[in-house]
């Protein structure tokens, strides 16, 4: 999985990079953008939901259920401070996608018992995508305890480069990258390495 950042360090337009990317085989895009305004973020989830489907891609909205929907998105991707995700399945189609941040074993049981379809898991390895914190890491030993127990699909996230992603994918998750993608000057090129890397389907399996 790809997550967006408003302003990929390429210089080109989002939805042209997002283009790149689904070109370059990256199965999931998930839409994060909270300095947009509810308009904006909904016409900007429009236009990437038109791209990720004519690519047979995945396109997943961060936080914002209202939107998803309104889209016509796949899902949402929600954290602890969000809605819950029983109310969600209750809200939503019935294939409707919903992720759920958690790096607590316990909390991942929760999730999946609620109606969650896969966990989203970290930091990993520690990162800056988010202005002036720095989130710990935990680890891919915690990816791997998250799975277990909630026996969901899982994604490690969090400081993931084409370096280490193979140490999160041994543990039996896929990955889903940011800074390492959108900071890229070339965007298509590091998806295409890391879907090499996964063997072609943990770039956000």
């Amino acid at each position: 999985m790809v997550i967006t950042l408003p302003q990929p360090a390429c210089g080109r337009p989002l939805e042209h990079v997002v283009a790149e990317c689904v070109g370059a085989g990256a199965p999931a895009i998930q839409l994060r953008d909270k300095t947009l305004d509810d308009r904006a973020l909904a016409s900007t989830a429009e236009r990437l939901r038109a791209i990720t489907e004519s690519a047979a891609a995945t396109l997943i909205v961060n936080d914002r259920l209202d939107v998803a929907l309104a889209a016509g998105a796949d899902g949402v991707h929600l954290g602890p401070d969000d809605l819950a995700v029983s109310a969600v399945r209750n809200i939503a189609p019935p294939d409707f996608i919903i992720g759920y941040s958690t790096d607590d074993p316990n909390e991942a049981r929760r999730a999946a018992a609620a109606g969650a379809d896969y966990l989203g898991v970290g930091a990993v390895f520690g990162t800056r995508s988010k202005p002036g914190l720095v989130d710990e890491a935990v680890g891919p030993d915690r990816v791997r305890l998250v799975r277990e127990a909630s026996r969901l699909p899982c994604l490690g996230i969090g400081g993931i480069t084409r370096e280490n992603a193979p140490e999160v994918l041994q543990t039996g998750a896929g990955i889903a990258v940011l800074s390492t993608v959108m900071s890229a000057s070339d965007p298509a090129a590091v998806v295409r390495e890391l879907m090499r890397i996964a063997g072609g389907g943990g770039c956000g399996r």
